[in-house]
């Protein structure tokens, strides 16, 4: 354990010390005064997030921390106390885990449709949608200036970097519909009598594809949490939970209280408290 520790620590130094060194080159220094890590969007967008940025984003947070719980119970689940029974059928027998798994899914795909139609709604689908191929040549600048510790300037109030914005296009429109693609084959809601579609779209493909991106997912939320503590702590929480593009504390009050509601989310999240509500839309029984 150590020693891994020890030769990432020196990979990582070493990697620091290459960037370096190459980015002080003049041809390099010409690059990074052509793509500074960020261009101008094709169309005008109005600055700042509006509210409803703000709850949505809590609100996915809430259900992603809930859905990876129940997806690792799920992986490591070997004999379920309860069981969930769709009224109308009885053969659809889960147990209350994948119930509430799946329950969830429901609700971030329900939530990240409104997301969608209001991020174009509002013309801030630009932010997080490339506009122009200097995307690539400047997310590479941003990635090499994240490596050397100069890091890129910071003003997401108005303009995410390239680097940012390929990593949000990549969340939303392609990491986010792979998993509800690969967990809708997983789920009970697949038709069953469509043999067609099922060789088609096997379930092992799904099985294969879905927790992988659910690690994706894992890794995408430990950068965006270390680059908003890094990069301006108090003025980011401000953005995001306050609507605000200032430094006060705000925003980090309404931060710390949506980790009380996640963390009172996370300790609710047992059959106990489970088993009520999924008995609203089915049967729930014992082993």
């Amino acid at each position: 354990m150590l020693l891994g520790a020890a030769a990432l620590g020196i990979l990582a130094g070493a990697a620091i010390a290459f960037v370096r060194t190459l980015l002080s080159l003049p041809f390099m220094q010409d690059f990074l005064m052509a793509f500074p890590g960020e261009y101008e969007p094709a169309v005008h967008v109005e600055p700042g997030f509006a509210p409803w940025i703000g709850w949505q984003h809590f609100f996915n947070v809430f259900l992603m921390v809930l859905i990876i719980r129940s997806g690792l119970t799920i992986r490591t689940e070997k004999r379920p106390t309860a069981f969930w029974t769709p009224r109308n059928n009885p053969k659809g027998k889960v147990s209350l885990t994948i119930w509430f798994h799946q329950a969830l899914d429901v609700l971030w795909l329900v939530n990240g449709v409104i997301f969608v139609v209001l991020l174009f709604a509002t013309g801030h689908w630009a932010r997080i949608v490339p506009t122009s191929w200097e995307v690539f040549p400047n997310a590479l600048s941003a990635a090499l200036q994240y490596v050397s510790f100069d890091w890129p300037h910071e003003n997401g109030w108005n303009n995410y970097n390239s680097l940012q914005q390929l990593a949000y296009f990549a969340t939303v429109f392609l990491a986010a519909p792979l998993a509800a693609i690969t967990g809708f084959r997983m789920s009970g809601m697949w038709p069953k009598k469509a043999e067609r579609l099922s060789k088609a779209y096997p379930i092992e493909w799904a099985r294969a594809l879905h927790f992988p991106v659910m690690l994706y997912f894992v890794a995408f939320i430990i950068a965006h949490v270390a680059l908003v503590m890094l990069t301006g702590f108090l003025r980011n929480l401000n953005h995001m939970y306050a609507s605000q593009d200032a430094v006060t504390w705000t925003g980090f009050w309404v931060f710390v209280a949506s980790l009380v509601v996640i963390a009172v989310g996370w300790v609710a999240a047992r059959p106990l408290v489970i088993a009520p509500i999924a008995k609203l839309f089915g049967n729930v029984s014992g082993r």
